[in-house]
């Protein structure tokens, strides 16, 4: 038997050198990284079993979730729980939702990113997928400009995918209620961790239990959930307010977001701001030519980029 051939590589950031903006996470880590590694290699020779931590973290969110490997696993899992014949996709968004529609056959329809106008397209056994805040924009929709969304795939008995990763860096987030969403949430992106594969899973919890994968966080995922439950959130009520200061930093160069980056067009600009150190993301992959995508560092990170962004205006 020959295995398809499916071309299914991930755009994201990493092995880069210089001052990374490209990545969207959060540029503060908390106090507890290292005890975290510490308790990871203690246990790190037998299996880990998260059941009870699961349950504790349910009772702190308060609501009853699903732990998986991030978000990425979650996606992968979807259409294996949801066997829908074609999935509906914004325009300009998050690129792994046509890939995984891709890899599973999918009939896919584009729509743009207007909850509304998004809804009129719904059909029967689809899956739609939606980004809040969107990814690469960073913005906020509140459950108010959802709702008709929210009720086309009730009404047409489809599954909505919220993806909530980076619920956090919005300031007052609300999120909506329904019988047919999905939602999905990682920690890692605001913990500044993305490299600890940990996220959750709202919304038909008993059912994708049984199927996700054992064992996916491993060691230092479940090292993370530990101290993730002894932290209750309080490493992101410290920081996030700092992310929202110098969010007001950037609103000169007449840019707006909801979320922890910046969507800006400028032609040549990921090429000007690489010549001075700073990686940027180039936004091409998402269907956006001649845009950069770039997140929010610390505030004298972020002085550089404001530097190299006022001379740019120039160029």
């Amino acid at each position: 038997m020959k295995p398809r051939n499916i071309d299914f590589r991930a755009e994201h950031g990493g092995r880069v050198q210089g001052l990374d903006f490209s990545i969207s996470v959060n540029p503060y880590q908390p106090e507890w990284k290292d005890e975290m590694f510490h308790r990871a290699r203690n246990i790190a020779d037998r299996y880990v079993y998260w059941e009870n931590l699961e349950e504790n973290l349910s009772d702190l969110v308060g609501e009853d979730i699903t732990v998986v490997a991030g978000a990425t696993e979650a996606l992968y899992l979807i259409p294996i729980l949801f066997p829908a014949e074609r999935a509906l996709i914004p325009q300009y968004t998050y690129s792994e939702y046509e890939r995984i529609a891709r890899f599973y056959g999918f009939d896919i329809l584009k729509s743009s990113n207007n909850p509304l106008e998004l809804s009129e397209k719904v059909e029967r056994n689809s899956i739609v997928f939606f980004c809040n805040p969107n990814n690469p924009d960073g913005r906020y929709f509140p459950p108010e400009l959802l709702r008709p969304l929210i009720d086309a795939v009730e009404e047409k008995d489809s599954l909505l995918v919220l993806d909530e990763a980076f619920m956090d860096f919005v300031k007052g987030y609300r999120t909506p209620e329904g019988e047919n969403i999905v939602k999905l949430r990682t920690f890692t992106k605001s913990y500044g961790m993305p490299g600890v594969r940990v996220g959750y899973i709202s919304g038909f919890t008993e059912h994708f239990k049984k199927i996700r994968m054992p064992w996916s966080i491993g060691s230092l995922g479940y090292a993370f959930l530990e101290m993730l439950l002894e932290d209750s959130f309080r490493f992101i009520e410290e920081t996030m307010p700092l992310i929202w200061e110098e969010r007001k930093r950037f609103e000169v160069f007449g840019l707006k977001t909801d979320s922890n980056f910046f969507l800006m067009k400028k032609k040549g600009a990921y090429e000007y701001l690489r010549q001075k150190g700073l990686i940027v993301r180039d936004c091409t992959s998402f269907g956006l030519k001649d845009y950069i995508r770039f997140s929010i560092r610390k505030p004298e990170e972020n002085d550089r980029l404001i530097e190299a962004l006022y001379e740019l205006r120039e160029v």
